[in-house]
């Protein structure tokens, strides 16, 4: 099984590349895993947000196999805690699918068209993270998810 993060944007800052790194880095024993950053699309109007949304998903969708399982990271997305996650990722599994992709979306979100092609919405938490620090826990609760998934201690 393939999983593919699909994320607007470039992680600027040291401390979360090297946390993404050391969890992409522990990951690499159970699945292949790859982070697909796409150049968000600078608004300069607020009136235009929809129409750059729009554009983005143009980019986001064209890294989408039609195959795919696709979980898309939305505010007002399902919240599972970590076990029940684990239980997700090994039932997607378990149905043959070869690919789950995860995506990420700029700050101002996703379009319908992304949104509408999402098998599930997921919402790590109740509050707002900015983009950069979804990536960090995300790729953390997959591995969290994957250690539990095998039984393997993980501290808590």
């Amino acid at each position: 099984m393939k999983i593919k993060i699909i994320a607007l944007g470039k992680i600027k800052e040291k401390f979360l590349k090297d946390g993404i790194d050391e969890f992409l880095k522990r990951l690499r024993p159970y699945v292949n895993i790859e982070i697909c950053e796409l150049q968000p699309i600078e608004i300069k109007d607020e009136n235009l947000t929809e129409k750059v949304l729009d554009m983005e998903a143009e980019k986001i969708i064209a890294n989408i196999k039609p195959s795919s399982y696709v979980i898309t990271m939305e505010i007002e997305g399902k919240q599972f805690d970590s076990v029940e996650f684990s239980k997700k990722l090994e039932e997607i599994t378990n149905t043959g699918v070869s690919e789950i992709v995860f995506i990420i979306g700029s700050s101002c979100g996703l379009s319908k068209r992304v949104r509408d092609l999402s098998d599930l919405k997921l919402s790590l938490s109740k509050m707002t993270f900015l983009h950069q620090f979804t990536r960090l826990i995300l790729v953390e609760q997959i591995y969290r998810a994957f250690k539990i998934s095998k039984n393997e201690t993980y501290h808590k």
